[in-house]
């Protein structure tokens, strides 16, 4: 039933739509049309001055024909760049763009599979329950629609988010993260005529990573300082140094443990050093980035996906994962989110690429599980 000429015509237009994150309003204005042509009730948040963009997160309801509990359907309206002036090619059943830009199937993908399961249900009259739709902005740069949303517009207590690769898995695990800001301060000094005056911030900073351990901690516990900036001139002691980096983990108390172990450091390296002085100083600022999300394998968003995938003949497996998406947001506010994949490869790079059969099976799948949930299949 799937009709893959307008799925793949319409996620075509849509990518050609440019919507870097907070300049999502006009793929939103096109998805808003289409849905109230469907005869959703559309709405948006106010999320867009809490992210200084142009756009709000769109919310659009479809009141269902079944006594069932709502379930709701969410993708991201923002791409990364370079995302303007995107020009696709479709060749042999796959997408691409013209190698100068990244495609936008995350997530435009999962905007164009939610379009056309809708679709398919209301021009076939087939019973499906209250569904409502979540069209988040800014997802690519720190979650921030979903931290943003107005969950009192919507009634769902589980749903799915499109925004993985794999058609056949659901993303049911996802680690919490912590950013650390660190920022060292020492005393500037002539590097030629009078080094011994300075306290040279770069060289704190280096003792104190010297004792770290970075990237895989355990099976669940990663970290990484990536950035650090500091310095004025190689004639001068530098009297400033930043690191920012990040600590992620499945498990909670790991998480702090690894980031107070961090931030330790650099107090230590601080305390160590010879001076008479209140330099060297450190600040460190650590803010969560986003929670964990850890669905069991008995949730109705799990057992409803497993038995959609076996009803069409697919498998299902669920899947850990190391990055964040809104998921781990909707999951802190009591919603079980689980992420499906759409096809989508080599994100976030010219190289990018969707195949359309995967769209389909996507949308096969998103639809069986509506279908089901529909049946009370698992009542």
């Amino acid at each position: 039933m799937i009709n893959s000429q307008r799925l793949a015509q319409r996620f075509k237009a849509l990518v050609e739509i440019d919507s870097l994150s907070r300049q999502e309003r006009n793929v939103a204005l096109e998805l808003e049309k289409i849905l109230i042509g469907m005869g959703a009730t559309v709405c948006y948040d106010t999320a867009k001055e809490a992210v200084k963009g142009d756009c709000s997160n769109l919310v659009a309801r479809f009141k269902g024909t079944v006594d069932a509990d709502p379930v709701f359907l969410s993708g991201h309206m923002d791409t990364v760049g370079p995302g303007k002036g995107i020009k696709v090619l479709f060749e042999n059943g796959i997408f691409k763009s013209d190698g100068t830009t990244i495609l936008g199937s995350d997530d435009k993908s999962a905007l164009a599979i939610i379009l056309e399961v809708m679709d398919v249900i209301i021009e076939n009259k087939m019973d499906y329950p209250p569904v409502e739709i979540v069209f988040t902005v800014c997802e690519e740069i720190g979650l921030l629609g979903a931290k943003n949303f107005d969950y009192s517009l919507i009634e769902s207590k589980f749903g799915y988010i499109l925004d993985s690769t794999d058609t056949e898995g659901i993303v049911t695990k996802a680690p919490a993260a912590n950013r650390i800001t660190l920022k060292v301060y020492g005393r500037a000094a002539h590097a030629g005529a009078a080094p011994e005056n300075g306290i040279n911030a770069i060289a704190v900073a280096s003792k104190a990573i010297s004792k770290l351990k970075l990237g895989r901690i355990d099976e669940e516990t990663t970290c990484n300082l990536g950035t650090i900036k500091g310095g004025v001139a190689t004639n001068i002691v530098p009297e400033f140094v930043k690191i920012c980096g990040e600590v992620r983990s499945h498990d909670v108390e790991k998480l702090k443990n690894v980031t107070d172990w961090i931030v330790d450091a650099f107090y230590v390296a601080a305390e160590e050093f010879d001076g008479n002085s209140d330099l060297p100083r450190i600040e460190a600022v650590v803010e969560n980035d986003f929670p964990l999300t850890n669905i069991s394998e008995d949730h109705k968003v799990v057992k409803l996906a497993r038995k959609a995938a076996n009803n069409i003949g697919i498998p299902m497996e669920s899947k850990t994962i190391g990055g964040g998406a809104d998921a781990n947001i909707f999951f802190s506010r009591g919603i079980a989110a689980g992420v499906l994949g759409t096809g989508m490869t080599d994100v976030h790079t010219l190289n990018e690429s969707i195949d359309i059969k995967d769209m389909e099976n996507s949308a096969r799948l998103v639809l069986e599980i509506l279908k089901v949930h529909a049946a009370g299949g698992l009542s």
